[in-house]
């Protein structure tokens, strides 16, 4: 008891904040996030659903809100080609988004890789073992941890990929959902939530 006390007391004289899970998908409508392009976003059953639209063209869905150092939980599942992915510290112009992405792609293709869009491309992409860990065509749950410099995915509790980027940790932005171009593509996307990380100022 006395091991508790001394820890707690060390703990609200810390610089630590405690950051609770914030859902950003309340399972019934789009509240909270805006739609850009004329791709397919709507619910459906309580679920998320991102689908090509007659155009064939990128579409995001992206929040209203910036983030800059942050937990987040996404779990999705791949009913179609499932070439879509999760942006942070992006910023979004008509279908032109700037950031960094978390590859969300059909197996074998990198999901859990981070690549840099309108910027140096493919930074880091999981080994190819790794791959296995990605259940087609059944849900999946990724988190994407990004802290300062420091980036980190983890698909079904097996970590994917550690990323160091000092160009990622001065930035910040929305989080966004993508639809790929092409056509073809339908995602579902459930427990969609963030926990903000970080220090008293």
């Amino acid at each position: 008891m006395k091991r508790f006390l001394l820890l707690a007391a060390l703990l609200v004289g810390s610089n630590f904040t405690f950051a609770q899970q914030k859902s950003l998908f309340n399972g019934k409508n789009l509240d909270g996030w805006k739609v850009y392009g004329t791709e397919k976003w709507y619910v459906e059953n309580g679920t998320l659903v991102c689908e090509s639209g007659p155009d064939k063209e990128y579409g995001y869905l992206a929040t209203d809100q910036s983030f800059k150092d942050f937990e987040l939980t996404v779990t999705f599942k791949q009913e179609a080609d499932g070439n879509s992915g999760v942006f942070f510290h992006s910023s979004i112009e008509g279908t032109k988004i700037t950031g960094w992405q978390a590859e969300v792609a059909p197996a074998g293709s990198h999901t859990g890789g981070i690549y840099e869009s309108y910027g140096r491309g493919w930074l880091i992409k999981p080994a190819p073992e790794k791959e296995q860990y990605l259940k087609q065509g059944d849900w999946n749950t990724m988190k994407v941890i990004v802290k300062g410099d420091n980036v980190t995915t983890i698909l079904n509790g097996h970590e994917m990929i550690t990323l160091k980027d000092d160009k990622i940790g001065a930035a910040t932005g929305q989080i966004a959902l993508q639809i790929h171009s092409g056509g073809g593509i339908k995602v579902r996307w459930k427990e969609i939530s963030v926990k903000e990380l970080g220090t008293k100022n």
